[in-house]
């Protein structure tokens, strides 16, 4: 017999951030904040393909120990599944590693940074509704924000010559944050009728199949290291199982808008483990910049009742 979840309990959009909401935000800023990290060590020995391929596969491996996420979903749901492993998670996870061949952390992390911005904009266009303008102000202040703490890296960088990005690496990421907001569009029906884990291992396993023909051409192009491998394991388990989940359970308890509020803080944690770990220097104007991202942030956890929350499904 096929399990449905109730949604007869949607979350109330004029409910503020709570303990619970704040936990999931902290944990996903961490994960996907030193996701920059593991790409950067994955792609020295790893093809992109390869990485996006054993990304989904570790992800969809860590959800299928979950009891729950091994319940069936009805077959009138897989293209749907299908098309959510295409553009949710194989494209990018394969845009990301390519864009980093050609564009430095700093960018990257400040591109990825705008996520809320372009999924307001997709989210508005997808269910026709304008959002309001404390939500407008709150998203702007926090791309202002994350620009200000990139600026010093852009700057040295272009001071010493170095590369600081191509053309085609700005498109892959403009791409591949277009495909994050579609894909949390495309899986809101889905996501009002099952549960994060349930959902998401079948869109993983999609993902997994989508990327294994382009991994295959790949494998003897890469050299398997112990860090290689490593960084990929942590990457899948940890960024894509793990995380995906976390943001499925946030995005069903705050509305699409606020489950974007631990993107703001990516940049912040990019900027912490570069100087943790790769002997970066964290300029003055930077922390200003992670000044105005927590009060962008603090501003978009306000309720606004123009919010769209899963209960509001489409077909």
């Amino acid at each position: 017999m096929t399990r449905y979840r109730s949604v007869n309990k949607a979350p109330d959009v004029t409910s503020r951030f709570g303990s619970r909401e704040l936990e999931l935000s902290v944990v996903l800023s961490l994960v996907w904040g030193s996701s920059f990290l593991m790409i950067a060590v994955a792609i020295e020995h790893i093809d992109p393909a390869v990485l996006s391929f054993g990304r989904s596969l570790f992800g969809a491996m860590t959800l299928a120990l979950l009891s729950g996420a091994r319940h069936t979903i009805p077959r009138q749901h897989w293209p749907r599944i299908a098309l959510l492993g295409l553009v949710w998670m194989a494209v990018p996870f394969w845009l990301f590693p390519l864009a980093e061949q050609s564009v430095t952390s700093g960018i990257a992390g400040m591109i990825n940074g705008g996520l809320p911005v372009v999924m307001a904009l997709v989210t508005a266009l997808w269910v026709r509704r304008v959002p309001s303008g404390q939500r407008v102000a709150a998203i702007s202040l926090g791309f202002v924000g994350i620009v200000v703490i990139a600026l010093p890296a852009i700057r040295t960088e272009s001071a010493s010559g170095a590369s600081v990005a191509d053309t085609r690496g700005i498109l892959y990421l403009l791409a591949a944050v277009t495909c994050y907001a579609l894909g949390a569009n495309i899986a809101r029906p889905l996501q009002a009728q099952f549960s994060p884990a349930r959902l998401l291992m079948r869109v993983q396993i999609a993902a997994t199949l989508w990327t294994l023909p382009f991994a295959a051409m790949r494998f003897g192009e890469s050299e398997f290291t112990a860090s290689a491998i490593g960084a990929v394991v942590v990457l899948g388990v940890v960024g894509t199982g793990i995380a995906f989940v976390a943001f499925g359970t946030l995005l069903e308890r705050t509305g699409i808008t606020r489950a974007m509020i631990p993107t703001y803080f990516t940049p912040i944690v990019g900027l912490v483990l570069g100087a943790l770990f790769r002997d970066e220097h964290i300029a003055a104007v930077s922390v200003i910049g992670m000044c105005i991202v927590i009060g962008s942030a603090w501003m978009t956890s306000k309720p606004d009742v123009r919010d769209v929350m899963l209960s509001e499904v489409d077909s």
